[in-house]
């Protein structure tokens, strides 16, 4: 039976709540940032607060189209999107509005702002991937190994075209969410540990070979894929920042010193003293540290645990296989950038440009997440509309 509810009673006011706790935080933080330093003449709060309101339309949009609509779109959207990576990578860099940036081809400069397709591709990757993984399901009711390992050469195809021209841009910190999703989607998705265990550990082993590479055979990675010097340089300055405080590991020290110096209850509003390049993007953390302390950092972290405790709950709630699968992508997406972000500012983790979601400034970024978020939006939406359950009178 159909349960017919109003609007109020099928929009999700939670998650509209925690954004509007985004909004403000974000403000608040970037504001401050762009006080001092080379941004200072630039307004980018109102620019921020435009991309928010470009963002909420984004919800509103993506929210009253139903699951069942992106389940039958997934595969030309997430076609639009690869599409966009090419022609941002075939483009000869000589063309204004493809310039690369900071040594990174990622942008379309548009008179609106900068477009990066890559932050939409995380999305439309996530439709297609959970399109590709219920239909799997759907064909091969009884599963053994054979299924699983073909299911996992499909998931791998998928993500071999958009991760190829992101890693071409290149663009390494996009290319680890990547990885990311599809770690989270092969795990919900039921495939046997027989499978993922060595999957896994030998991914890890990789990832382990690599780091050894790159202090010990830079020259042979240069050589042999392309990487550049001021990639192995976030590398060398994550492990010995104070060695390269001149130059690659500033970014590290000054971010280090912001949030140290903030102790328990921070400098407060408009207090920082430490001057950090890019606070008002990657680093926002650091300027939320400095100014707000271990208690104004502590409560932005709350935020965010409660952003994927109320996604999780919602995506525990579906019913249907397709939108626990983007849902679940979904979550596993904004985790990786909290987590990154967070540890790349405190030498957790290293340096690789990830920003922090919904507070640190860029109208891609936010468009991205607002994006997903309007995904959640339509499930949770659609899915109190039509709930067959049996009626409480019968």
């Amino acid at each position: 039976m159909e349960n017919k509810k109003g609007f109020a009673d099928r929009f999700d006011w939670t998650l509209a709540f925690i954004i509007l706790l985004f909004l403000i935080v974000s403000l608040l933080a970037i504001s401050s940032a762009v006080t001092t330093g080379q941004y200072a003449a630039y307004n980018f709060v109102s620019k921020q607060v435009f991309w928010y309101g470009v963002g909420a339309f984004i919800i509103g949009l993506v929210m009253f189209l139903e699951p069942e609509q992106y389940k039958k779109m997934s595969w030309y959207i997430y076609g639009i999107g690869v599409l966009l990576l090419i022609v941002l990578y075939i483009l000869p860099d000589s063309m204004a509005f493809v310039k690369p940036k900071n040594g990174a081809k990622s942008w379309f400069h548009l008179p609106i702002g900068d477009i990066q397709p890559a932050e939409f591709m995380k999305t439309f990757y996530i439709l297609a991937l959970a399109r590709l993984i219920t239909n799997h399901h759907e064909k091969y009711l009884i599963k053994d190994l054979k299924t699983d390992l073909v299911l996992l050469g499909k998931i791998a195809v998928t993500m071999l075209l958009p991760l190829s021209f992101i890693l071409l841009q290149p663009d390494l910190g996009t290319a680890l969410v990547f990885f990311a999703i599809t770690a989270a989607l092969i795990i919900v998705a039921g495939i046997t540990w027989k499978i993922i265990l060595p999957l896994f550990v030998g991914g890890a082993s990789v990832g382990v070979l690599l780091l050894w590479m790159a202090l010990y055979m830079q020259d042979f990675l240069e050589a042999k894929f392309g990487l550049q010097a001021y990639q192995f340089a976030r590398i060398y300055s994550w492990l010995d920042p104070y060695s390269y405080a001149s130059d690659e590991g500033m970014h590290l020290i000054t971010s280090l010193n912001a949030i140290g110096s903030g102790e328990i209850f921070g400098k407060g509003y408009g207090g920082r003293v430490v001057y950090v390049p890019e606070n008002h993007t990657d680093f926002i953390f650091a300027v939320i540290g400095e100014e707000y302390g271990f208690i104004g950092t502590s409560i932005v972290i709350s935020i965010f645990f409660l952003l994927i405790f109320h996604l999780t709950k919602i995506t525990l709630q579906l019913k249907d296989a397709y939108s626990t699968y983007v849902c679940a992508g979904i979550i596993a997406m904004i985790t990786f950038h909290v987590f990154e972000n967070i540890g790349m500012t405190i030498q957790l983790l290293p340096i690789t440009g990830i920003p922090l979601p919904f507070i640190s400034y860029g109208g891609s970024s936010l468009m991205g997440n607002m994006l997903a978020l309007g995904l959640v939006f339509s499930m949770k939406f659609h899915h109190k509309t039509y709930m067959f359950a049996k009626n409480e009178d019968d």
